[in-house]
């Protein structure tokens, strides 16, 4: 088994491959490392769910929902991934839920791999993506029910544009988070995602998808004017790698299957900074 020094590596790894910065070198260290604990615990139950051996993954889901519990009873928990949370919870009073809601996303995942409606994928996201930002919120002591609302729309947002980048990666999983409907729409069947290249097809559907999660972010946009100091830095950065990304999938034509689409620093710091200047 890898010891805490090693997972931390590999969740700081992990971390620099996503569209957004995970916990800026801005933040003040203990800001960084109650967003990298968070940050850890999601990565490392998306792991179980992703990459360990499929008759083992809801037993070992199992066991990572049992160790919140245990740790919310005030016992000590087993895995690392769990116990990096235990300073962060008791500091910010960070309720359970939103943990379990991730373990429960990963759960859907060894059953559910097809979302007929885009209503449907925003359930999903519901459980995947949405429990992230609150428990940022609630790191940055900002919760409100508005700022949960919009704080939702972001989240799901950026899992959305996610979704768009590894298709060809999730087929590769049994999974597709294109809905059904979308996909027939644009007379996209399901084997163009197996394909070499982007058809124009599911480019057409890429598209959709991507104005759609565009649209999401900017009505998300009254999250960061609410917000103040780090908090304000943070949200905004992620926000920032949404657009960033987006530009970078437009760019490329919605071409994510002949090539990685990823954002470029530049573009994010960009955007960063635009979002962090503009006053509502």
């Amino acid at each position: 088994m890898s010891s805490q020094q090693d997972c931390l590596r590999n969740t700081m790894s992990k971390a620099g491959r996503e569209n957004f910065p995970v916990a800026s070198r801005l933040l003040p260290r203990r800001y960084r490392r109650d967003l990298l604990a968070i940050y850890g615990f999601a990565r490392s139950v998306d792991d179980i769910g992703d990459d360990t051996p499929p008759r083992e993954r809801l037993a070992l889901l199992e066991a990572v929902d049992t160790d919140l519990v245990r740790l919310y009873a005030g016992r000590s928990p087993r895995s690392w991934a769990v116990e990096g949370l235990t300073r962060t919870i008791r500091e910010h009073a960070i309720p359970a839920e939103p943990f379990h809601l991730l373990v429960e996303a990963n759960r859907r995942d060894q059953t559910v791999t097809r979302y007929e409606t885009f209503d449907d994928l925003l359930g999903y996201c519901a459980l995947s993506a949405n429990p992230v930002g609150r428990l940022v919120l609630h790191v940055f002591g900002a919760v409100t029910e508005s700022r949960l609302a919009s704080s939702d729309r972001v989240c799901s947002a950026l899992q959305i544009i996610e979704h768009c980048q590894d298709v060809g990666e999730d087929l590769g999983r049994g999974r597709i988070y294109l809905p059904g409907e979308d996909l027939r729409r644009f007379g996209c069947p399901e084997d163009h995602l197996a394909a070499p290249v982007t058809s124009p097809q599911l480019r057409d559907v890429l598209a959709f998808q991507v104005s759609r999660a565009e649209r999401m972010l900017a009505e998300g946009s009254g999250l960061i004017a609410s917000l103040a100091g780090f908090a304000r830095l943070a949200v905004a950065g992620y926000v920032a790698g949404g657009h960033a990304t987006v530009t970078a999938l437009k760019h490329a034509r919605h071409d994510v299957l002949g090539q990685a689409v990823r954002p470029r620093r530049a573009r994010l710091l960009t955007a960063w900074a635009r979002i962090l200047m503009t006053k509502e």
